[in-house]
């Protein structure tokens, strides 16, 4: 069966020898996913649900890592979550990961779901109204707050979490404080938060941070991680989340 459609390309992840379908040209995934799925802590028996799944990066990524009992992806877009379904296929990984075409915002369709034990999402950076953007523009959706804002996505997460259930975002350091004042709205306690930096003399580009649907009180700043050594080469950090000898 060809998976491919014109356009389209296939991308080995090199672990487990799993690939994913991307455009050649448009949304492709980048660091940030590959840094959450890293980030993020999943044990065999957990149920994972990824907001915003996209092509299906996240699914596929924490699949290869913990084996997990069940993760499900939900997308809003069309042609992302048929993309998305096409790469499952492909990795004849259906009975493990699941891609669901959604709007996360659908509070009936939520509560239709089950618990699960983690959440993960890669969403929308750009805040609503930053910027010249095209409504219709699916590139313009997966990176601006248009269709969903940044406390739709965690009001989602408190809806569909388990008690104690762990919550995994990647964003920008700008947005941390609407970030933490929304977990802590919703009752998920910010607990790990990291920082990461191109390399030692730039400013931090992204951050991550874990959160404990009705945790107690307490954050761990963990140390910053730097993407780039300052000669350029990669950090060891790097080349481990990767698992390879990149330079």
């Amino acid at each position: 069966m060809n998976y491919l459609l014109p356009g389209e390309t296939l991308e080995d992840l090199e672990r487990e020898g799993l690939k994913i379908i991307q455009k050649e040209k448009g949304f492709r995934f980048g660091v940030d996913a590959v840094l959450l799925s890293d980030f993020a802590r999943v044990r065999k028996n957990d149920l994972v649900m990824d907001f915003c799944t996209g092509t299906g990066i996240l699914p596929i990524l924490l699949y290869g890592k913990s084996h997990a009992r069940q993760i499900m992806g939900i997308e809003l877009q069309d042609e992302f979550a048929e993309m998305a379904k096409r790469s499952v296929d492909l990795n004849q990984i259906e009975d493990k990961v699941k891609i669901l075409k959604g709007d996360i915002k659908d509070e009936k369709l939520l509560k239709s779901l089950p618990k699960f034990n983690v959440v993960t999402v890669n969403p929308p950076y750009k805040k609503e109204n930053s910027g010249i953007i095209n409504e219709k523009d699916a590139l313009t959706i997966a990176r601006h707050e248009v269709s969903l804002n940044l406390e739709d996505v965690i009001s989602g997460a408190r809806t569909v979490l388990k008690d104690q259930g762990r919550f995994y975002m990647i964003h920008r350091p700008e947005r941390l404080a609407d970030i933490l004042t929304l977990m802590r709205k919703y009752r998920i306690e910010p607990k790990r938060l990291r920082m990461v930096y191109p390399n030692t003399k730039k400013p931090p580009t992204m951050v991550l941070v874990e959160g404990l649907r009705d945790g107690g009180e307490f954050l761990k700043v963990e140390a910053p991680l730097y993407v780039y050594n300052d000669d350029g080469t990669y950090s060891d950090e790097i080349r481990r989340i990767y698992g390879d000898d990149r330079k």
